[in-house]
This record gives C-alpha cells, sequence and structure tokens, in this order.
C-alpha cells in the first residue's frame, strides 16, 4: 500500500519531499520493531525445555530494548512532521514478512527461528541506515545505533547455536521452522 507521507512540515534544512521519503523508511522501521518485540515476547511465553529459564531471562531485556527503539523511531516520525502509525492493521496490512510460525518449542528451537528473523530485521535495517543517510544524519544515526543493538542481540542468539568449532547449527536455514528444526538438533 503506497500513501502519500510528505508531510506539511517538517524540521529546518530537510525538504518536505525528503522528510516523506523518510518518514516510509522509518514507518516500515516502525512496523518491524513493534512485531520483533511482540514475537520477542512469545518467545518469551512459548519458550520450554533445559535451556528454559537462560533464553526466557535473555528474551526480556531484548524486549525491553525493542520497544524503546520503536518509540525513538515514532517520535522521529512525529519530529518530522509524519504520523507514527503503530495500531496492529497498518503493521499487518504493510509489512513486507510473514507472521512468526513457531508456537511451544524447546529454547534452541526458538533461537534458530529467531536467529532467521533477526537476520530479517539487520538486513533490512542496514537498508534503511543506508537511505536515511542520503537524506538526513540524524535520522541516520538513530538508525545505526539501534542497529548495532540489533546485530547485538542477534549475536546473543547465535552464541547459543554455534558450535565450538565456530560453525552456526542455522547457517543455510531459509525459514524460521527450518532453522528451528536445525535448532533442536544442537540442544
Amino acid at each position: 500500500m503506497t500513501h502519500d507521507l510528505t508531510p506539511k512540515y517538517t524540521v529546518p534544512g530537510i525538504e518536505r519531499e525528503a522528510a516523506g521519503r523518510l518518514i516510509g523508511v522509518l514507518r516500515l522501521r516502525l512496523h518491524a520493531l513493534n512485531d520483533l518485540h511482540l514475537t520477542l515476547k512469545h518467545v518469551h511465553w512459548n519458550v520450554v525445555g533445559p535451556h528454559f529459564i537462560a533464553v526466557h531471562e535473555m528474551i526480556d531485556p531484548q524486549v525491553d530494548q525493542v520497544r524503546d527503539m520503536a518509540d525513538d523511531v515514532a517520535e522521529r516520525i512525529a519530529a518530522l512532521g509524519g504520523v507514527a502509525q503503530g495500531t496492529p492493521g497498518a503493521l499487518v496490512s504493510e509489512r513486507k514478512w510473514d507472521d512468526y510460525s513457531i508456537g511451544r518449542a524447546d529454547a534452541i528451537a526458538h533461537l534458530g527461528a529467531l536467529d532467521v528473523v533477526y537476520t530479517g530485521v539487520v538486513e533490512d535495517m542496514r537498508a534503511a541506515v543506508e537511505e536515511a543517510g542520503k537524506i538526513d544524519t540524524a535520522t541516520e544515526d538513530l538508525l545505526i545505533g539501534q542497529l548495532r543493538d540489533l546485530e547485538q542481540f542477534q549475536w546473543f542468539v547465535r552464541a547459543h547455536l554455534e558450535s565450538a568449532g565456530g560453525t552456526l547449527a542455522t547457517g543455510s536455514a531459509t525459514s524460521e521452522t527450518e532453522a528451528a528444526a536445525r535448532g533442536a538438533d544442537v540442544s
């Protein structure tokens, strides 16, 4: 769905049309971050097995920090003169990815699936950083900081999936279910 996101006003030094493009980039990041924090909470609630407590406790700080990231993105959209559309309907209708597909499962299986999720979020964030850098360094800086944190969260997830020899159990997985199955083989 394409919207004209050109604001009636924006921050000094940015043309309204450029701000509209930037708002479009941020709108998808807002959806991705809202989706990610809900997915992380889903994992937190549905993780089982011998690694339960480690994963359960690792996920909650990620949930909190990703929610803060979404808030920062929403506030940047508003500062640029846009509307931070944070409703579930907007998220579902505008997202470019499928809903998280793993229900109640072993902790390591969930981490395998989360590795795939984080890969998608990080790749999209990198593209957003690149696009924002063409328009506004302040927004680029915001996204770079978030990218760094998201990469760290993926590293935490991958630490559970990596062998002592450096092989990632989910390395060639292309879907959450495939990654979950390979992750389950690790435990």
